[in-house]
């Protein structure tokens, strides 16, 4: 049997498709074209969960608009935190030193908000895992950025990548470290009707 698209994701995150092609949800990609900066006073989580509802209001509009095919539209973000600061993508090596300084021999946070929209509305969660680095020496950072991994990726690692090395404890979602809590997506999907666990995906 073959299933066709259930949802339209508003991101090109190739993890995020990983993730949704695991439990087996087809979807299209749409990313969203929005402005993700941070708002004077506002808080991490809150973060978050804005940009994930506003990626999926943003693309669920646009696509009403152009008459494509109205599909519930799921967002996502992702964020590393420390001491209440956003450790975002690092722009350069400099940049993920200082991030890594930040992170090395202790706890940080992992927020991973999704939404999703339908005709039903916008409904949103938010993941919060917390994860613990061993120490980590400048000359072990400056390898790391040469793999090229840390470019474009929250807090400059990838947990499903090279970046695992450095992980010595994670309690929380390992899926939403990756960017896509998965336990909730699915209570948001089968909230509106989206099945999952498609073996053909």
């Amino acid at each position: 049997m073959t299933y066709s698209a259930s949802i339209c994701l508003a991101s090109t995150s190739p993890r995020r498709c990983e993730l949704l092609r695991q439990i087996g949800v087809m979807h299209v990609v749409q990313p969203a074209d929005l402005n993700e900066n941070k708002r004077p006073g506002e808080l991490p989580v809150e973060y978050v969960e804005r940009l994930a509802r506003s990626k999926a209001e943003y693309v669920w509009q646009s696509r009403r608009s152009s008459g494509l095919e109205t599909l519930p539209v799921l967002g996502a973000d992702t964020s590393v935190t420390a001491d209440g600061l956003i450790l975002g993508k690092p722009a350069d090596e400099a940049a993920l030193l200082t991030t890594f300084a930040r992170l090395s021999g202790r706890e940080h946070e992992v927020l991973s908000a999704v939404a999703l929209v339908s005709d039903a509305g916008t409904n949103s969660l938010v993941s919060c895992t917390r994860v613990r680095f061993r120490a980590v020496t400048v000359d072990e950072a400056r390898k790391y950025w040469a793999t090229g991994e840390p470019r474009d990726k929250a807090g400059g690692y990838a947990v499903q990548g090279y970046g695992a090395i450095f992980i010595e404890h994670i309690a929380g979602s390992y899926s939403g470290v990756m960017g896509l809590p998965l336990a909730e997506t699915t209570r948001l999907l089968i909230a509106v009707g989206v099945s999952v666990w498609h073996p053909e995906v």
